[in-house]
């Protein structure tokens, strides 16, 4: 691999922190805890946050995308992109645990997590300058694998630096929440400290860059010239279709895949912590092995085989009665998870014309985002119907079925593809 190969990858260890901290393991769970009046209340509008970010990026991901390839303003717009992303993610410090919080708070989450998105858009669109064709599939899963990696060293750092010390390090002030609140600056610090060679050592744009204007005029027209021609397109158009549904499957299981092993299985907070930590550890392994040997086993078939994992290891969870089950199948699970998601980056790579890359990415972060809410929807609906977690999670199992069922139908153009 090469240098710049390398510097693309180590942006998903940066990155990947977001995720892990703020949006699954410690900042959800003190917003619907500990600033939120009540637990149902906090999960509400933490769920009303998420719909309207998932609509801005709905919006913004395939307009920006076909900007940044007609102005030549990929690295500009990424490096735009996670300041905001670290700006936004160290205001969280400033939330302390009390409901009149609870807005700076979901619009700090709010707009980091906007900014993250569409700093992925971006991101996902350099692989083909970084990677040749036959290194594509180790590189994206190199990265992907780097990226759980990263997330769990910072659970790690935010658990037994910020989270665990009794009494707190730093003087920081237990009441307050401080130790935990800290984790959203040490989650800043650490997107900054480790996105940065991605932005120093990828080459620019070469050749005249229109103005903005012009960019902008440029980028809907392909927008729209891609969206009026994905019916003729029906390999891109089959996957995007499938990629909404297993992404919805695959978001809803980290929405609520702590919540469900604190009801159902009883969890606290602190082993949570270090089920998160196991659990990326598995994902990043996943991630790196299916890697190694994607560009040999094709992308469909990895998504394929990760997916059919997948729904067999999701629907074991949800029958499972003992700890040590649940641990084990999900762990299990963790290993598949990573391969779903970088094979995926991966095929789209491959589906892309190359002067078109980032737009179509801009489609790829619509079809995880467009219909985002629909998983959570539908897990709250049939949990509040049958007053049962267990049933409710049984909607995950069938948004991933639903996908892969879909992409069993796509017949990719390249002839490594299989």
């Amino acid at each position: 691999m090469t240098r710049q190969a390398w510097a693309w990858a180590l942006y998903d260890w940066a990155n990947s922190a977001f995720p892990t901290v703020v949006s699954t393991f410690v900042i959800a769970a003190y917003f619907t805890k500990g600033i939120a009046p009540d637990a149902a209340t906090g999960q509400a509008q933490w769920g009303w946050m998420q719909t309207i970010v998932g609509l801005a990026v709905a919006l913004l991901s395939p307009v920006l995308g076909a900007v940044a390839d007609a102005g030549g303003r990929r690295r500009p717009m990424l490096g735009l992109c996670t300041g905001v992303m670290v700006m936004a993610t160290a205001g969280i410090w400033f939330a302390e645990p009390r409901p009149e919080d609870a807005l700076w708070a979901l619009a700090c989450v709010g707009l980091a997590t906007i900014a993250f998105e569409l700093g992925n858009v971006f991101y996902n669109s350099l692989l083909p300058e970084v990677a040749p064709p036959a290194q594509i599939g180790r590189v994206s899963g190199l990265a992907w694998g780097l990226g759980y990696a990263g997330g769990l060293a910072c659970l790690v750092v935010a658990l037994f630096v910020l989270v665990q010390p009794k009494p707190p390090l730093f003087g920081l002030d237990a009441a307050s929440a401080e130790p935990v609140r800290a984790t959203a600056l040490l989650t800043a610090a650490w997107v900054a400290a480790f996105a940065w060679p991605v932005l120093a050592l990828l080459p620019g744009h070469h050749g005249p860059k229109p103005g903005w204007r012009t960019a902008a005029q440029g980028g809907m027209a392909e927008i729209i010239r891609l969206l009026r021609g994905l019916p003729r397109n029906p390999v891109m158009a089959r996957f995007l279709v499938a990629r909404l549904f297993y992404t919805d499957g695959l978001n809803t299981l980290f929405a609520f895949g702590a919540i469900y092993a604190a009801g159902v299985f009883g969890m606290e907070f602190e082993e949570i912590l270090v089920f998160g930590i196991a659990l990326n550890l598995t994902a990043g392994l996943g991630a790196a092995g299916f890697g190694l040997i994607e560009d040999r086993m094709g992308s469909k078939r990895t998504v394929m085989v990760s997916l059919g994992a997948l729904v067999l290891l999701s629907a074991g969870l949800l029958v499972v009665e003992g700890k040590p089950a649940f641990w084990a199948l999900a762990l299990t699970l963790g290993l598949f998870i990573g391969p779903a998601q970088a094979a995926s980056r991966t095929l789209m790579a491959r589906l892309a014309p190359p002067e078109e890359v980032a737009a179509h990415f801009g489609l790829f972060a619509l079809s995880g985002r467009v219909t985002g809410f629909l998983g959570p929807a539908a897990l709250a609906a049939v949990t509040t119907a049958t007053g049962s977690q267990r049933a409710g999670m049984a909607t995950v199992v069938v948004f991933l079925a639903l996908g892969a069922a879909i992409l069993a139908g796509v017949r990719p153009y390249a002839a490594t593809e299989r």
